[in-house]
């Protein structure tokens, strides 16, 4: 069919024609190409195996040839202690999870309310910024084992009426004040991050200063951070077993009392074992959180 027919109002294609059919074959470059990327990643993939197997048998062998691998394998590597401790640090393990859990919910409202008001704007929140920056200030510069014993052994010795002395509530508490200033630097650092220009544009198009930032900063300002974020949430993780300083009786401390009964400090590297089998599988999670948030940038898919 010419132009002048199409332009003129011809029909494109009639009701009845066959579908298109895709021709297109890859030049013999291209499927060279793709080999040679193929073979140079199971090349990598096995060198990488070798490599592993190679150290890793290097660095048995020099530990097994220890003079002290007998001692130390009985003492730390016991089977028989590691049976014994197994159920115990279990059912530790469950308080950990709900401090992790309850703790890891707080930090995050708590966080979040503290680094909006280190962002608002106006001398009239002047009291406010400096509160909240005065919080950060000292409980990022405060060691979280210093806090704990600040909080769990200072607050009972106010004997203030109707307050708990609970080690499981004190020590999350203590989590809780550490760990919120962290995040709430992390949300303060992605809102900062979120440029005024799109402020300008939501007041612009009418929003007041509240939907501004509870529709255009804070969902951009979250999903920059949520990497940071899932880190700190791996750190909680590892860090609910200094509650055992207060007396509570999670994982860690599960584990103190079966070693302290033997003097076989078995116990603790199950309960190790244990926090890393759950710390792993949130670490690659966070990695491949970033990645996608990385790809998504490199695209222009975030502003």
């Amino acid at each position: 069919m010419t132009a002048q027919e199409t332009a003129a109002g011809a029909p494109r294609d009639t009701p009845d024609a066959p579908p298109p059919v895709d021709t297109y074959q890859p030049s013999a470059r291209r499927l060279e190409r793709e080999r040679f990327r193929r073979a140079r990643t199971r090349r990598a993939t096995a060198v990488a195996a070798l490599s592993t197997l190679v150290t890793g048998a290097v660095l048995f062998v020099a530990v097994v040839n220890s003079p002290g691998w007998p001692r130390t394998r009985e003492t730390f590597f016991s089977a028989h202690y590691a049976r014994e401790a197994l159920p115990k640090v279990l059912d530790g393990l469950w308080l950990n999870l709900r401090l992790l859990l309850v703790c890891g919910a707080i930090v995050l409202v708590l966080g979040m309310l503290i680094a909006v008001a280190r962002t608002l704007r106006g001398p009239v929140f002047f009291p406010l910024r400096a509160l909240a920056t005065a919080y950060t200030d000292f409980f990022r510069g405060l060691p979280l084992v210093i806090c704990l014993l600040m909080v769990v052994f200072g607050v009972p010795a106010l004997r203030l009426q109707g307050v708990t002395t609970d080690p499981v509530l004190l020590g999350g508490t203590a989590l809780v004040l550490t760990y919120s200033a962290y995040v709430a630097e992390v949300f303060r650092a992605g809102i900062e991050s979120v440029h005024p220009s799109q402020r300008a544009a939501a007041r612009s198009l009418g929003l007041t200063g509240r939907q501004t930032l509870r529709f255009v900063v804070l969902p951009q300002a979250v999903r920059r951070v949520v990497p940071p974020l899932l880190n700190d949430l791996v750190s909680l993780q590892k860090d609910t077993g200094l509650v055992s300083i207060a007396g509570a009786v999670d994982a860690v401390y599960a584990a103190q009392i079966v070693a302290s009964k033997s003097f076989n400090y078995t116990p603790y590297v199950v309960a190790g074992l244990i926090f890393i089998t759950l710390t792993i599988p949130m670490t690659r999670f966070t990695d491949w959180i970033t990645r996608r948030t990385d790809r998504r940038r490199a695209q222009g898919g975030l502003v």
